[in-house]
């Protein structure tokens, strides 16, 4: 059988990357032994990873290695000293790096600080690399002065170079892989995602102590100065006014670096505005289910491919994300995408006013969304895009399932179907774009019932006595009206 190395953080280390992996070893251990390495002196908290796996501490990777050659070797890297030594070694022992954001900046900045206890190493890098503009950006970064350039200098470019094959989970990462390196062998593999369980929202709304008829609007992760929170809250403040009952909720932990607080009382939202931090699984999936609406936001981008937001659109919730990145991948009949400018705001209110106003266009989009995730991103397509791609790099054929999922981490409901969409533009590009003057143009507000029909028709709604497409028409025009400009 063949033997894998897979080294990448695990529970308790507090990284989407830990559940990830947990989530993905026990497809990926049908086709191969997969020998788990971890931070020295991490001990495991999931029971199910020692007994299924081989732990063993990252250290001991090139020992084992030199006397017993693995048939491939996987590093995940993400953006977070979570993944220190895992850097380190794929520096020092070339494997297939599993990149999760293309942007490594605020890793090698804690890295050149904490590990080699030299601020230097990281200054002389960026001048190296971005020249004197880099060298500026660095001597504030290195002061705690968060800046937005860090993420034009990404610092990714010497795992790139030392890769034996590189995995992405969105064409974006791959294109800017291989702009660095041409000949770099690299994929597009499914993050993989288990199907959340269908909630009831009245059960979660009751578990939780809510409103059980307010809107609810909720974003998840931690909140920090790129979550793009102060447009979400002055589109909630104005939804607030038509909707007095509405209660937006954060679910996540806060950056100390933002003062979240402060922006609540100047919006004048001290009541209406709940932050959980960190909340465990469970809670999340109900808060999850509770919300009528989830945002998921942000600006700059570090190229990330995101599993909350697989699992909000895996759980049916109509969700709006930024227009950047990878995000602007994904199909527009499962999310709706809001450009992170001068627009932003406006168009998060107007999709807000549409989805309370007609729940069929809501509901439709969740069960696309959640169709979507089953098809695109389960954890079985993503065990054999891995093996597809590392029987490629490492030259054996690609292996046949030796055996059944190691463990239970959820499975699909085959009831839970819904129509394909098809390629008709998504329905804010319905009609042009917008016009100089920074309010749509006058054709786009009369847009004709037929056109705003085939922009739903994306989404599979379709006219009927209670939603007539005039009045469809309508509510599209307030989209319209915000601004959207075409992609």
């Amino acid at each position: 059988m063949l033997r894998i190395a897979y080294s990448s953080p695990v529970n308790p280390v507090e990284s989407g990357i830990s559940d990830y992996s947990e989530e993905l070893l026990p497809s990926l251990g049908q086709y191969a032994e997969v020998v788990l390495f971890v931070e020295p002196g991490l001990v495991p908290s999931n029971p199910q990873l020692q007994s299924h796996l081989e732990i063993r501490p990252l250290d001991e990777l090139p020992r084992a290695h030199a006397r017993r050659p693995f048939d491939a070797i996987v590093y995940h890297m993400g953006n977070s000293p979570a993944h220190g030594s895992i850097y380190e070694h794929a520096q020092r022992l070339p494997g297939v790096v599993v990149l999760h954001e293309w942007v490594l900046h605020h890793l090698k900045l804690w890295y050149a600080a904490a590990r080699e206890k030299n601020i230097d190493v990281y200054l002389q890098e960026m001048q190296a690399r971005y020249g004197p503009a880099g060298e500026r950006v660095a001597r504030k970064m290195s002061r705690g002065q968060l800046q937005d350039a860090a993420f034009t200098m990404p610092l990714v470019e010497d795992v790139v170079e030392r890769a034996v094959g590189l995995i992405g989970h969105s064409r974006f990462v791959v294109d800017q892989a291989r702009s660095l390196r041409p000949t770099l062998p690299a994929a597009v593999v499914p993050m993989g995602v288990p199907l959340p369980p269908l909630i009831d929202s009245t059960n979660a709304r009751a578990r939780l102590g809510l409103n059980p008829s307010a809107p609810i609007w909720a974003s998840f992760g931690h909140i920090n100065p790129y979550k793009r929170m102060e447009g979400a809250l002055r589109a909630f403040r104005r939804f607030r006014a038509e909707e007095p009952e509405a209660h937006y909720i954060l679910v996540g932990s806060v950056s100390p670096s933002f003062d979240l607080q402060s922006l609540i009382r100047r919006l004048d939202l001290e009541g209406a505005v709940s932050v959980t931090g960190y909340v465990p699984r469970d809670d999340f999936q109900h808060y999850v289910a509770a919300a009528d609406l989830c945002l998921n936001l942000r600006l700059p981008t570090a190229g990330e491919t995101s599993a909350s937001l697989l699992r909000l659109l895996g759980a049916r919730r109509p969700t709006l994300v930024s227009a950047v990145g990878a995000f602007a991948e994904l199909p527009d009949s499962v999310c709706a995408k809001v450009d992170a400018d001068w627009s932003e705001a406006e168009l998060i209110l107007a999709y807000a006013r549409l989805f309370r106003r007609y729940p069929a266009v809501a509901k439709q989009l969740g069960r696309n969304a959640r169709a979507y995730v089953a098809r695109e991103h389960s954890l079985a397509g993503a065990a054999e895009g891995y093996l597809r791609f590392l029987s490629e790099v490492y030259g054996w054929d690609m292996p046949q399932r030796r055996r059944d999922v190691l463990w239970d981490v959820g499975a699909i409901d085959p009831r839970d179907q819904a129509p394909q969409g098809h390629n008709s533009k998504s329905a804010l590009e319905a009609n042009g774009s917008s016009g100089s003057s920074g309010t749509a143009q006058p054709s786009l507000v009369a847009a004709t019932v037929a056109e705003i029909g085939a922009a739903a028709a994306e989404l599979g709604v379709h006219e009927d006595d209670q939603n007539s497409g005039a009045m469809i028409a309508s509510t599209f025009a307030d989209l319209l009206s915000g601004g959207k400009r075409k992609r």
